[in-house]
């Protein structure tokens, strides 16, 4: 399969009367018989469990790499996640990261827009961890 049709494998729905979305998709379908993968939520720590850095920008991009081996790791590309939660400790971090994390997403992921969900909470499993993302993919 070719990255032509592996780009067509997802519907993008995006329906007017919403209004346009900005860094996200309202809906993405899948097509019959495609294969679901549910990647479990990833932050940014290494091979041992170990945070990696501590700046919000660094770990989501780390965090989304992780997300993105288990993708390719299942047969897929970036391109296959279909739904993305983002946990963040701080929305006010998040939201003055807002260029970076757009660089990063734009160097991981181009121009593709998953489905996404950002949610702030108190605290995360990883003590110091300050995102963490989960994903859904449909690969091939």
């Amino acid at each position: 399969m070719g990255d032509k049709e592996r780009r067509a494998m997802l519907d993008i729905v995006n329906p007017p009367e919403l209004g346009k979305p900005r860094g996200f998709t309202h809906g993405v379908l899948a097509p019959a018989g495609a294969r679901v993968l549910f990647v479990a939520g990833q932050t940014a720590t290494d091979s041992e469990g170990r945070l990696t850095t501590t700046g919000l920008a660094g770990q989501f991009e780390t965090a989304l790499q992780r997300v993105i081996a288990v993708v390719r790791a299942a047969g897929g590309t970036a391109e296959h996640i279909a739904r993305m939660t983002v946990y963040v400790t701080s929305m006010q971090q998040y939201r003055d990261s807002r260029p970076a994390l757009r660089a990063i997403w734009l160097r991981r992921i181009g121009s593709h827009y998953p489905s996404m969900t950002l949610v702030e909470v108190t605290a995360l499993a990883d003590e110091g961890a300050a995102v963490e993302i989960d994903a859904m993919a449909v690969v091939p």
